[in-house]
């Protein structure tokens, strides 16, 4: 039984990294890449949550690295990509975590807001994709793994520039993986369903709203971060092998009420 599980899950001598892997989603699937047997860098802006990260997963057994950079910011993602590829190799998963969501109603959303938000949340995983998928597909095997949004089908809490970033970046998904699939590179994307993070902390000050969303699943109950893990080790395992272009939801029925 171990030995099937281990051939279709195991993630040993895999390269991961992972954006946005600092905090909330991107750091749960970075433990959890990592807990699979996978070599995991993860990039984020804060050094010092970085750095607990990367002791978090050292701790597993596994090597863990860490660069600080504003993936929104084209120079610093580059150098990150040069750096990364010397020190480990080219990354045989991506996981495109990273994100920003600002709230102000659309009439109030200026061009830097826009700009901003799209550079973040769609242009960083276009680069990143550009970088890697195309190595990947040279050798013939790779995963990349797009964290979109609720927003991205439907518009509620002042979706505004980061309902259309989503939007884009589930139609990226579709996009990677019409050019990389052949040469086996699996490209998929996970909706989350409603869950506590640094992104979306405004809204978890208003208990009644966050009750209201807890009703709207089928399940009865808001999303916890262990809720993603399974489904991204999934995604980044030989057992995805024909699953690609797909818009995962994992939301507890949310997006089916």
């Amino acid at each position: 039984m171990d030995a099937y599980l281990d051939g279709l899950f195991s993630l040993k001598g895999r390269r991961a990294v992972v954006t946005g892997g600092s905090s909330g989603i991107g750091r749960s699937i970075a433990m959890a890449l990592c807990r699979a047997g996978a070599e995991v860098t993860v990039v984020a802006r804060r050094p010092d949550a970085l750095r607990e990260t990367a002791e978090a997963l050292r701790a597993e057994g596994a090597a863990g690295a860490w660069y600080s950079a504003d993936v929104g910011d084209r120079t610093e993602l580059h150098r990150v990509c040069d750096e990364l590829t010397a020190r480990h190799g080219d990354p045989d998963i991506l996981v495109n975590s990273a994100g920003i969501n600002l709230r102000p109603p659309l009439d109030e959303l200026t061009e830097a807001d826009w700009d901003r938000t799209m550079r973040t949340n769609l242009d960083a995983p276009f680069v990143l994709g550009q970088r890697f998928g195309s190595t990947m597909a040279a050798n013939g095997w790779g995963r990349i793994i797009n964290v979109a949004s609720q927003q991205a089908i439907r518009a509620f809490g002042n979706s505004g520039a980061y309902g259309v970033s989503k939007a884009g970046l589930a139609a990226l998904t579709r996009s990677q993986a019409e050019a990389w699939s052949a040469r086996g590179v699996c490209v998929n994307a996970i909706v989350p369903g409603f869950v506590h993070t640094p992104l979306n902390e405004a809204v978890f000050r208003d208990p009644v709203r966050v009750e209201a969303m807890a009703r709207r699943t089928m399940i009865g109950r808001i999303s916890e971060l262990a809720d993603f893990t399974g489904v991204a080790v999934f995604l980044a395992s030989d057992a995805a092998a024909y699953v690609t272009g797909q818009t995962i939801f994992v939301d507890g029925g949310f997006s089916s009420t």
